[in-house]
């Protein structure tokens, strides 16, 4: 249908010039047509002048000063990368070995990665983090058991993604995004590292420290903000007897080291200044990763 024309005397909309309208936006004054009207609390306004309005409109912010965040992107990823890598080692097991958190180990002529030995064969060198394989640290935590370990090597990452769904979208919406990313590595960093410290030829894999990291993060949320604390303390008290339950099982270091580090990577951005805060928190994150890497590299040069 062909728009009707108008008369010379008659305004025609300022966004489309040939609509004929007696409405103007409430704010620029300008014709709008019907096409272009958005009610407004007085009138109508133009498209242009409400984005200029959302746009004005002050961000809300997290505790710890983050953008707020309806949708937990960050903790879909986090899940999907740890799925991704976990149907690699079904396609490819040999990952595992080549990924996996390990401080001191042996390489074999075939490649192969062996347990330590202080006297080791002629054509052997050392393996794994002290062999210059920083990346095990963080590598590691996106890895699980695999599928040739049997149904607990399922049971194993199902326990670990549902963990991670669960806390992750708590956290991340009250740290924001890029913080809640830089706890959940930075945590599984501490994790590899206690291990490292502590035993360096044992082998690690799992998210566990991350989550743990994450899971000592919403306390420390729960805290700042004043919250009814006797349902979070019994979730602590959960997380505190599971750590020792896994050592039977699993490695207990590496739950310490994220729990350890979450709580205290946590405790710098929710309780940082708000005049200084970017400043402070920026501090904060990058003395603790430089203690991380400090410690590392003192056990690595020891052993």
């Amino acid at each position: 249908m062909e728009p009707t024309p108008q008369s010379a005397a008659t305004p025609t909309c300022y966004r489309h010039a040939d609509v004929g309208t007696y409405v103007s936006c409430v704010r620029c004054e300008r014709p709008i047509c019907p096409a272009c009207m958005r009610e407004a609390s007085v009138g109508f306004q133009c498209p242009r002048c409400v984005s200029e309005g959302a746009a004005s409109v002050r961000q809300g912010r997290t505790v710890a000063g983050g953008r707020i965040s309806a949708v937990p992107l960050v903790t879909y990823a986090l899940m999907a990368v740890n799925v991704l890598v976990y149907l690699g080692e079904v396609i490819w097991p040999g990952i595992v070995e080549r990924l996996q958190m390990l401080g001191l180990g042996l390489v074999g002529p075939d490649g192969g990665l062996y347990v330590y030995q202080e006297h080791y064969p002629a054509g052997w060198h050392t393996g794994g983090v002290a062999g210059g394989e920083w990346y095990r640290l963080l590598t590691g935590a996106f890895l699980h058991l695999p599928p040739t370990d049997g149904a607990f090597a399922l049971l194993h990452i199902v326990l670990n993604m549902a963990s991670l769904w669960n806390l992750g979208r708590i956290v991340e919406a009250q740290l924001g995004r890029l913080r809640y990313l830089v706890v959940y590595l930075v945590s599984a960093l501490g994790g590899s590292v206690v291990v490292l410290l502590i035993v360096p030829e044992t082998s690690t894999v799992g998210a566990s420290g991350a989550i743990f990291g994450l899971g000592a993060a919403y306390y420390v949320i729960a805290r700042r903000l004043g919250a009814q604390m006797r349902q979070v303390n019994r979730f602590m008290a959960f997380l505190l007897l599971w750590l020792l339950v896994s050592a039977t099982f699993a490695s207990w270091q590496g739950h310490l080291g994220g729990l350890l580090t979450g709580a205290l990577l946590t405790a710098g951005l929710v309780y940082a200044p708000r005049e200084r805060r970017g400043l402070v928190q920026g501090v904060v994150c990058g003395a603790v990763v430089v203690l991380l890497v400090v410690a590392a590299a003192l056990k690595v040069a020891a052993l």
